[in-house]
């Protein structure tokens, strides 16, 4: 922010992207990295947008890593820091992926592809099928029930301070602030009040209700 507001303030040329890991394995670029791309313009390069593979659908609850996979070599990039979440995330990628008749990893990109500011993937595909399986993803539709259900499914808690301003602010809130989708209900019911806002974003008082 402060970059771009200098070269703002001097006529310099303006950063017109950041290269950032996001996924639905991991969402917490939503806190501050999405929802400042929004608000100063700049698109975002995803990098690793398969969690390094943990979403491609050769990852499954109570199996073995398959032979080969990084993550037997001692690989742990991205950390997984709910596991159960997840497998959940995954189930719900295979249910999906099953009805359109493509591959899990499919669904994964198409559901970035969908999201605010996100311009562009950077897929890692190791071999020829895996690229050209991984290109398909541009021409995947996802329905609007079907994006919500990967939103619910992989959402985090709100953080500190999010969650306080959510549930004593959010009156005052301006523009967007993180587009988490959802809170656990064991931590903080909030306001069920919704707000209109670009696919996929919500303001702060829809976020947590339960």
């Amino acid at each position: 922010m402060k970059a771009l507001a200098t070269a703002d303030q001097h006529g310099y040329q303006r950063f017109v992207s950041q290269q950032i890991y996001y996924s639905l394995q991991a969402r917490e670029a939503e806190y501050e990295l999405i929802p400042a791309s929004i608000d100063q313009g700049v698109g975002v390069l995803v990098w690793s947008p398969l969690a390094g593979g943990l979403l491609s659908g050769k990852y499954r609850r109570g199996a073995g890593a398959p032979e080969g996979s990084r993550r037997l070599a001692g690989w742990d990039e991205p950390p997984v820091r709910d596991e159960g979440q997840l497998y959940d995330t995954i189930d719900v990628l295979v249910e999906i992926a099953a009805a359109h008749g493509v591959s899990p990893a499919q669904v994964a990109l198409a559901w970035l592809l969908r999201k605010p500011a996100v311009t562009a993937l950077v897929v890692g595909a190791r071999t020829d099928d895996q690229l050209a399986d991984n290109l398909r993803s541009a021409d995947l539709r996802l329905t609007d029930d079907e994006q919500a259900r990967l939103d619910a499914v992989s959402a985090p808690p709100l953080l500190y301070p999010y969650w306080h301003q959510a549930a004593t602010a959010a009156d005052r809130l301006g523009a967007w602030a993180p587009p988490i989708s959802r809170c656990s209900a064991r931590t903080w019911r909030g306001s069920r009040r919704r707000r209109p806002g670009p696919a996929g974003m919500t303001r702060f008082d829809h976020w947590c209700g339960g």
